[in-house]
């Protein structure tokens, strides 16, 4: 992003103010801004303990493969091993999931994925723990790998549970009925890492009752305290989640694939012990974003208006189901995209097979279809003559309209105003063809373009994610405020993922009791559960239950002064560590009422209910939904297939900011995610082995491939359901950002552009122009 556009000011609905110092709307600065800036911050990998042994995993290097014997004795016998573990060790249930309890802790007569944890081993040094582990013997009989999702259907089961997760028929409408104009469209997505910075790590430490303690990065403590102690054959309440310093996560940051063998160590030999995983480790044993296959066919009349879509959706959910029928539900329920669609049949599936499992990241499910469906409407803009603009806003949906799953849009949903502003905002100057302006084209300074290959292409592309679970999913957190020598603490166990939610808590403390000074304290399973971090949910569940403690400890600090004066205390106000109230006769500092008293209280928040899709996909399955626009503009060398982003403008209706320096930031980075998807991200296999699995081979876009991000309109209309009327900010921008690209190397090149990541040869033009 360059420093232009840093400074600039989005542009916002509705009257503009100077924004406040503290407090909600405020650009309050995170906690742990200083120490990470400083490099003090404490993450799991830092973690220290007295006695602590290293730990290592050995795992599988075929996709799919009988395991006829596993012998650990020589690794045992080495000096400075101290145990070996493996699925006989495993005392309780031998598999967990986060959704679907289907992947063993350690693999026993089958591997079903490249990487998958064999055994593992605890030393006095991480190289020992190493090299033990590549000296246990592990005799298979390879199997033939099925990585085919198309495959998946008629061959043998993979798992005992059969290869199929989940099928999803969604039926709205007349499936007679046809358009005056069809196009159809073929799409892949390729296999996105959510590539954490950071090394994953995590320390367990045994406690004397026998249970064990985790000290480690996780982004949904309790579930992952109540997995391992099932793994474990132990009650939950002795088994401990600390929350460490999380570098940052756009999914489960931390998968219990690293921590359960990190418990069984610790029981089995009483000491701490440790794991830092290489980044080949977490590329292996983490779960990555879909591949996805996408059959789509667009029915539209002449003037350009959707008559009906029908789709098949195929999700390759690698060796385990993990999230992947949540996943399937966003894909097929938002495949017709931010349109209204009077008819629609939509097919999805997910399927098990031999490749890297898949799971959780950011804007899952709704990212595949959203570069599909705006696929489609490019090709019907160019088939009608149309400005592809212009068809798209033909068909937006507005509050009030139906989806197809049957769900009423509720929600503030301004589609047309969004797009309407990306569209209006002025286009960036054209490159001069100069030697000192070489640094603009595609590729680089060093690059083998030539200024006359490069066109130039603008594109656009309309996303929709849904805010918190969905299908019945119980959303809630609990949150304590405790208040004391006019200091506040906040206790909830909502971790702070980089989404910003400690920051978010002490604005909410300080906008309603007026008190400046509010710390987060320290996330564990010893405090009640709030639930993971995904879908926006910290900012409304916890922050919901943040604000309704906060009230209530108001109530509390109120009431004596109220009844002292004979008045309500709806009638007292708290600015600026001051009370007073509305008469005037009342003016005292909130100090002064506390009297060195401790006030405290403890609140929930729970959204609406939801309910599961039906036989036909129909089901009001989200709470809320969130859209985004944005406008690409690219530089192809059409020669050579070199993309060149030089400008994305965004637009998103964010419901209320609450901290706009955070927003601005959040939609930034999801904007820079989504072109890592468009262009370079892409974790390859061969037959299911992971191919380079380390950060040279898989590409992730860096600060020089950041283009200018314009954020050119918030729209804030408040969600009336939610706590404070705000929506989430990164997840839209992440779904839309590689359609809109795709649609302007479309318009750069001609190219229909079907496959994302986008392959050089995909962007070589048929002919200049």
């Amino acid at each position: 992003m360059s420093n232009d556009a840093a400074t600039e000011t989005p542009t916002l609905d509705g009257p503009q103010q100077e924004p406040p110092a503290h407090g909600l709307g405020a650009s309050l600065s995170p906690a742990d801004a200083r120490a990470k800036t400083e490099g003090t911050f404490p993450y799991a990998a830092d973690l220290w303990a007295e006695g602590l042994l290293w730990a290592a995993i050995l795992r599988s290097p075929h996709p799919h493969a009988r395991i006829v014997s596993i012998d650990t004795e020589a690794a045992a016998a080495m000096p400075g091993v101290r145990a070996v573990v493996t699925h006989e060790d495993v005392q309780g249930d031998p598999s967990y999931g986060r959704r679907v309890v289907d992947r063993p802790v350690f693999a026993s007569e089958v591997v079903r994925h490249h990487g998958e944890a064999i055994a593992a081993v605890a030393a006095d040094h991480p190289d020992t723990a190493r090299l033990a582990a590549a000296a246990i013997a592990v005799e298979y009989e390879v199997l033939d790998p099925v990585t085919d999702p198309e495959k998946a259907f008629a061959a043998e089961p993979l798992h005992p549970d059969g290869n199929l997760i989940r099928h999803i028929p969604l039926r709205y409408g007349d499936s007679a009925v046809n358009g005056e104009v069809i196009v159809e469209g073929l799409y892949r997505i390729g296999r996105q890492d959510p590539a954490p910075i950071g090394a994953e790590a995590g320390l367990a430490v045994p406690r004397p009752d026998g249970g064990v303690e985790f000290y480690t990065a996780s982004t949904d403590p309790h579930t992952d305290r109540d997995l391992a102690a099932a793994c474990f054959g132990l009650d939950p309440e002795r088994v401990k989640v600390v929350v460490t310093g999380v570098p940052g996560a756009t999914g489960d940051r931390e998968d219990p694939g690293f921590q359960i063998p990190l418990g069984l160590l610790a029981l089995r030999t009483g000491c701490p012990v440790k794991l830092a995983a290489t980044r080949e480790e977490s590329f292996l044993g983490h779960a990555h974003r879909h591949p996805t296959l996408l059959r789509y066919r667009h029915h539209a009349d002449a003037e350009g208006r959707l008559v009906k879509v029908e789709a098949q959706i195929l999700l390759d959910a690698g060796a385990y189901a993990d999230s992947s029928s949540e996943s399937l539900a966003a894909a097929v329920s938002f495949a017709c995209g931010p349109y209204v669609v009077p008819h629609a049949f939509i097919e999805g599936w997910a399927v098990r097979t031999n490749n890297p499992p898949s799971g959780h990241v950011r804007g899952e499910g709704a990212m595949q279809v959203c570069a599909a469906y705006e696929g489609q409407m490019d090709k019907l803009a160019a088939k009608l003559g149309l400005d592809p603009a212009e068809l798209r806003l033909r068909n937006v949906l507005a509050t009030g309209d139906i989806l197809p799953t049957g769900q009423t849009v509720t929600c503030p949903a301004p589609v047309a105003e969004l797009l309407q502003a990306v569209r209006d905002f002025p286009l960036p100057a054209l490159p001069k063809d100069t030697p000192e302006a070489a640094w603009l084209l595609p590729g680089g300074p060093e690059g083998a373009g030539e200024p006359g290959a490069v066109r130039r292409g603008v594109g656009y592309g309309i996303g929709m994610v849904h805010m918190l679970g969905a299908e019945g999913a119980d959303e809630v957190s609990t949150a304590t405020v405790k208040v004391h020598d006019g200091v506040a603490t906040v206790i909830c166990a909502a971790v702070e993922t980089g989404q910003g939610f400690s920051t978010l808590a002490r604005q909410i403390v300080q906008e309603t009791l007026g008190i400046e000074e509010v710390h987060v304290a320290s996330v564990d399973t010893d405090q009640p559960p709030a639930g993971p971090a995904a879908h926006g949910r910290h900012t409304w569940v916890s922050g919901g239950a943040v604000e309704r403690a906060a009230k209530m400890v108001r109530t509390q600090l109120l009431q004596p002064l109220a009844h002292k004066f004979g008045m309500s205390t709806e009638l007292l106000q708290i600015t600026d560590g001051k009370i007073t109230s509305y008469d005037g006769v009342l003016s005292t500092t909130v100090t002064e009422a506390m009297d060195g008293k401790e006030l405290w209280a403890t609140a929930q928040c729970r959204p609406h209910p939801t309910e599961p899709l039906d036989e036909s996909g129909q089901g009001d399955a989200f709470v809320g939904m969130a859209f985004c626009a944005i406008r690409a503009v690219v530089d192809v060398d059409i020669e050579l297939g070199s993309i060149r982003v030089v400008e994305m403008a965004v637009a998103q209706d964010v419901g209320r900011i609450l901290n706009p320096a955070q927003l601005a930031t959040r939609i930034e980075a999801g904007v820079t995610q989504g072109i890592g998807t468009a262009l370079t991200e892409n974790l390859r296999t061969t037959r299911g082995l992971v191919r380079r699995p380390d950060l040279t081979g898989y590409a992730l876009p860096t600060s020089l491939d950041a283009p200018d991000v314009r954020i050119v309109k918030l729209i804030e209309e408040r969600d009336v359901v939610a706590p404070f009327g705000a929506k989430p900010a990164s997840a839209a921008p992440v779904v839309t950002a590689p359609a809109a690209v795709a649609s302007a190397v479309r318009a750069a090149t001609g190219r229909p552009v079907s496959r994302l990541p986008i392959r050089p040869q995909a962007a070589v033009a048929v002919s200049p122009s």
